[in-house]
């Protein structure tokens, strides 16, 4: 057996073994790489028959937020109303927001029981009033309204906001 002293002989003799043995080690990374792919699997199988499935562990205190969530959803609700399709007054369609909001003040001004909706649509102000649930309520106040606003107030169909029965349960029998 002949010793090997020179570094160029080493690394020949290196280089001649990667060359022979490339395709073995190419085997060799490819089968610990699907190993290592098996065994970092994220989840596990619990039972054979019905497929792999996945087990949750959740804190007990995340039900308890979640009821207690749909107890102020649903007095949120009760206190603030419902909508229902209904009638609104289009009292002024303008593209100066000062005209919309004087005319905004006027009707709480001559009108303290209506509400007001001022919206923008781009280039428009619009400015609706009122939560009338039959056009003939809305043709009553219309004909008020004209009289402050000479260029013209018009009936539209729109979704309307419905005070809550307890409310209205409660203002009929007040004294």
């Amino acid at each position: 057996m002949t010793t090997i002293n020179s570094p160029q002989t080493k690394l020949d003799l290196f280089l001649s073994i990667m060359r022979n043995d490339l395709p073995l080690m190419k085997k060799a990374f490819l089968i610990l790489f699907l190993f290592i792919v098996k065994l970092s699997s994220a989840q596990d199988t619990t039972d054979s028959i019905t497929g792999p499935s996945v087990i949750v562990h959740k804190d007990s205190r995340i039900d308890a937020l979640v009821k207690k969530q749909a107890a102020i959803n649903l007095a949120i609700k009760k206190t603030t109303g419902r909508t229902m399709k209904g009638f609104r007054l289009l009292v002024i369609n303008t593209n100066s927001r000062d005209e919309a909001i004087a005319a905004k003040t006027k009707i709480y001004t001559h009108f303290p029981d209506q509400k007001a909706y001022l919206t923008y649509q781009s280039p428009f102000f619009k400015l609706k009033a009122g939560n009338y649930q039959t056009r003939e309520d809305a043709k009553r106040y219309q004909d008020l309204m004209n009289v402050l606003f000479p260029k013209g107030v018009f009936i539209m169909s729109d979704t309307i906001e419905v005070k809550a029965e307890k409310e209205t349960e409660e203002s009929q029998f007040a004294p």
